[in-house]
């Protein structure tokens, strides 16, 4: 069973770090969506943000900057593949 302290201090970590991880994902997913819908005026911007709250996340510690990094070339990889076939077509 963990100590007082250490639950205490994995409590405040989670509270500070739990709605950095959420945005971002929250963010990806939105992205993600948009670039289905071929909406790539809105989804430009979407990742745009997607890539700040990921280097935020990455900054603060409440994800890996490797992590973040990935994250970011998936969802910028997509996008750029969209905006190809949208242009193509």
């Amino acid at each position: 069973m963990s100590s007082a302290k250490s639950a205490r201090v994995s409590e405040r970590k989670r509270k500070i770090n739990a709605p950095l991880r959420t945005r971002a994902k929250t963010l990806i997913t939105k992205s993600n969506k948009l670039i289905v819908e071929n909406d790539i005026e809105n989804a430009e911007t979407t990742v745009g943000d997607a890539v700040i709250a990921l280097d935020k996340a990455a900054q603060k510690g409440a994800i890996h900057k490797n992590n973040a990094s990935r994250r970011k070339s998936r969802v910028v990889n997509k996008l750029n593949k969209a905006k190809a076939e949208s242009k193509n077509n």
